[in-house]
């Protein structure tokens, strides 16, 4: 297998725009794969957008977009750092750069390094608070790699990681954290158990064979019954944040797409088809911009 036919490249033209000598770089902080950046965004962006901060504080979607890139690409090195030697043990990772070879351990560090300065230069652009509370994330960050070794539910740790942007866009939109921020970052969490549940289900037989747990070995049978419980979570709490926000039911039916396209998810799902499952995960992103909308038109009201 090369480096431009992985099965989930998404972007192989840009792996091949790239000179050679660059293209594990890209591998390793998945920039060929850009649904993990969008998923890590979208957060990002309900803060902002229910926190009403669209007309001050509009340059900050797009920093948080960079952001979400950089970042993004950050933690998938650290994790393949971690997961090196598991990765080479599970037949859709072994190909990873560290896993593979492609890619030194100490290259993978200065790599790391140089997408957290990035990250750093976002970091500045936000207010003392807003920064405070990013800064304190990174303490669930670096304990994600481990947790598929100690609990059956490390999609829950994800949850809290890739939820982080939204206290911090509120945060920076409005100066404070409130209960609708609280209760918006635990329906970004459930959401996030969800979509990352049916990304498991591609590594099922691989991890029982080594020993790495997750929701979907969890649930067995149960997958679809566990996904559809955490989706209805998360629509449950969105509606509760958006009501504090604007108790008008015009606050609801603006989640009705977001919910639906949830649905839609439940109702595709297969536990034995990993190529549905890699599908239905990525859409997500289209998920995660109809509650952006949905946040828009609650926030701006």
């Amino acid at each position: 297998m090369t480096q431009t036919d992985l099965p989930d490249t998404q972007h192989s033209w840009l792996l091949t725009a790239l000179p050679a000598a660059a293209r594990p770089f890209a591998l390793l902080a998945r920039l060929d794969r850009p649904i993990g950046w969008w998923l890590l965004y979208w957060p990002c962006a309900w803060g902002l957008l229910l926190a009403g901060g669209l007309h001050d504080h509009w340059p900050l979607l797009l920093w948080f977009l960079l952001g979400a890139i950089a970042m993004r690409g950050a933690g998938c090195v650290y994790n393949d750092i971690v997961d090196r030697d598991l990765d080479a043990q599970v037949a859709r990772t072994r190909s990873r750069p560290l896993a593979s070879g492609a890619v030194s351990l100490r290259a993978a560090w200065v790599w790391l390094v140089s997408l957290c300065l990035i990250g750093l230069v976002v970091l500045l652009q936000l207010t003392p608070f807003a920064a405070g509370v990013a800064v304190a994330s990174l303490v669930f960050v670096a304990a994600y790699p481990f947790m598929k070794r100690i609990t059956w539910w490390p999609q829950a740790w994800l949850g809290i990681v890739f939820s982080c942007g939204l206290p911090v866009a509120w945060a920076a939109a409005a100066g404070t954290i409130t209960s609708s921020t609280l209760l918006l970052y635990a329906a970004s969490i459930a959401w996030v158990i969800g979509y990352d549940t049916i990304y498991a289900l591609q590594d099922v037989e691989d991890d029982a064979l080594i020993g790495v747990r997750s929701s979907a070995r969890a649930l067995g049978k149960n997958v679809r019954g566990g996904v559809a419980s955490f989706y209805a979570l998360t629509i449950v709490l969105a509606a509760v944040a958006f009501w504090r926000v604007r108790p008008d039911p015009v606050a609801l039916a603006a989640l009705l797409p977001f919910a639906a396209h949830l649905g839609w998810q439940v109702a595709r799902l297969r536990g034995d088809d990993g190529t549905t499952s890699l599908a239905l995960f990525r859409s997500n992103r289209t998920a995660g911009l109809l509650m952006a909308l949905a946040c828009l038109v609650v926030g701006q009201a």
